[in-house]
């Protein structure tokens, strides 16, 4: 398993666009696209792909409406690497039996 960062919306797109990709931890705060705008884009053109999303205390409510989206999940920010790890993992194993059901 590999990580791949990038420092926004757009370029995230891009990058799935390019690359096989199984989860993504997406900031609901960025510049340009926020991250609702691209969770709503990921799950349009790769359903499959799962979504965690990082959320500050003051958007909750933002993390709840990306849930209503389709997302994985939701962590508060700031978070533990040993908080995110577990989910990032759940997520993975949630999509590896859908992947291969649709193949």
């Amino acid at each position: 398993m590999a990580a791949v960062g990038v420092t926004g919306g757009r370029e995230a797109l891009d990058k799935l666009s390019q690359h096989s990709v199984d989860v993504v931890v997406l900031d609901v705060r960025m510049p340009g696209m926020d991250g609702l705008e691209v969770l709503q884009e990921i799950k349009k053109r790769w359903p499959l792909v799962e979504v965690i999303l990082l959320t500050g205390h003051a958007s909750v409510e933002s993390g709840l409406q990306g849930m209503e989206l389709r997302a994985f999940d939701y962590v508060m920010k700031p978070c533990k690497l040993t908080e995110l790890l577990p989910k990032i993992e759940q997520a993975y194993e949630r999509k590896c039996p859908r992947e291969k059901a649709r193949q």
